[in-house]
C-alpha cells in the first residue's frame, strides 16, 4: 500500500511517499481502508521531534515511520474478538499512539472509532476527533456571558474550541495572525487580537477562560488576564511552559483563586461521539482548510508548520 514515511524528525522535507506491506490485524483490531485523513497540531511537533514531549513516541526517530492520527474510511477486515464493527461499516476517530493515518490502509483497536454520521463526508469527519476532543473538554463548564479567550484559534483545532464556546454563550476573543481576523468571526469569534499587533496577555482580569493551544507566555504572566475564579487551560506549547503550568497551578490557585493547569485529553471515543452529535445537530461546523494527496505530504506539512492554514488540513485518499 502507499503510505507517508517519516524516518527521522526534521521538516517537511523528510517526507516521502512509499510502498510498505499492508496491516494485517490483530484478533481484537480492525483494518480501514482510509479514506481521509486530518493533520493536528501534535502532527507538526511529531514531525519536528519539538517539544521534547514529541519524542515519546521514538527518542532519535519515530517508532512508528506514518505520521497521522485522525482518519476515516472503512472497514474492510475485523479481527475474530471483534463485536463493534463488520467489514463496509463506515468509521473515524483517532488512532492509538496518535500515528499511522496516512496510508491506505491502517490496523487499528476499535474502541476509539466511532460509526461515521451518513450526512458527513469523510473528509468532514476525519476532521473532526482530535480538535473535536479538545473544544469538548475546553469549554465544559461555561455559561452565557462569560468571556473566553482561545489563543492559536486559526490553527488546526481553534476553530472547533471557538465555535463550541459561543454556541455554549461565551463572547469569544480569538488570538491569530492579522489575516486570519475575518476567518476567526466566520468561525464564531466576538473579536479578533492579531497577536502581531497586540499581546493578549495585557489584557488584565477579562476573562473567565483562557484556552491556549499555542502557549509560550509564563502562566505567572497570563494568570493576570484572568478574573477572580477563571481558568488558564494550556492545551499545547512549549515544554518548558506546560511544566511551568503545573507547578505554577497550585501557588497561584492559593493566592489568586484562580486555576492555572494543562487540560488533558484522553482519546475517548464518548467524547468522540458527543460532539459529533453537536456537528449533526448544526451546532459546529468543522473547518476544512484544504484537501491534499499523500504524495503532497511535504506542501501539506510545510503550510501546517508555517501557520498558514485555517482549519484542518486534510488528506483525501481514494
Amino acid at each position: 500500500m502507499k503510505a507517508v514515511i517519516q524516518d527521522r524528525y526534521g521538516t517537511a522535507d523528510v517526507l516521502a511517499v512509499d510502498d510498505i506491506p499492508e496491516p494485517v490485524p490483530a484478533d481484537d483490531e480492525v483494518l480501514v481502508r482510509v479514506r481521509a485523513a486530518s493533520l493536528n497540531g501534535s502532527d507538526r511537533e511529531n514531525l519536528a521531534g519539538r517539544p521534547f514531549y514529541a519524542r515519546l513516541g521514538g527518542l532519535r526517530r519515530p517508532r512508528s515511520p506514518v505520521p497521522g492520527s485522525d482518519v476515516a474510511g472503512v472497514v474492510a477486515a475485523a479481527g475474530a474478538s471483534v463485536t463493534d464493527f463488520a467489514p463496509g461499516d463506515e468509521v473515524f476517530g483517532e488512532l492509538a499512539g496518535y500515528r499511522g493515518g496516512l496510508a491506505e490502509y491502517v490496523a487499528t483497536p476499535p474502541r476509539l472509532l466511532a460509526r461515521k454520521p451518513p450526512g458527513l463526508s469523510f473528509a468532514q469527519a476525519a476532521a473532526i476527533p482530535q480538535a473535536g476532543c479538545i473544544a469538548l473538554r475546553s469549554t465544559r463548564g461555561l455559561r452565557p456571558g462569560m468571556q473566553v479567550l482561545v489563543n492559536g484559534a486559526g490553527g488546526a483545532g481553534g476553530a472547533l474550541v471557538t465555535g463550541l464556546a459561543k454556541h455554549r454563550g461565551a463572547t469569544v476573543t480569538a488570538v491569530d495572525r492579522a489575516d486570519k481576523a475575518e476567518y476567526l468571526r466566520h468561525a464564531g469569534a466576538d473579536h479578533a487580537v492579531a497577536f502581531e499587533e497586540e499581546d493578549w496577555a495585557d489584557h488584565r482580569s477579562r476573562y473567565d477562560r483562557i484556552v491556549d493551544l499555542v502557549a509560550h507566555r509564563s502562566p505567572h504572566r497570563v494568570h493576570r488576564a484572568l478574573r477572580p475564579g477563571g481558568a488558564y487551560l494550556v492545551v499545547g506549547g512549549y515544554t518548558r511552559v506546560l511544566v511551568a503550568a503545573l507547578l505554577a497551578g497550585p501557588p497561584i490557585r492559593w493566592t489568586t483563586g484562580k486555576h492555572v493547569g494543562v487540560l488533558a485529553v484522553p482519546q475517548s471515543r464518548a467524547d468522540l461521539e458527543e460532539v459529533t452529535a453537536l456537528v449533526t445537530g448544526g451546532a459546529l461546523v468543522p473547518a476544512v482548510d484544504r484537501v491534499y494527496r499523500l504524495d503532497e505530504a511535504p506542501a501539506a506539512f510545510a503550510r501546517l508548520a508555517a501557520g498558514d492554514n485555517r482549519g484542518k488540513i486534510v488528506f483525501g485518499i481514494p
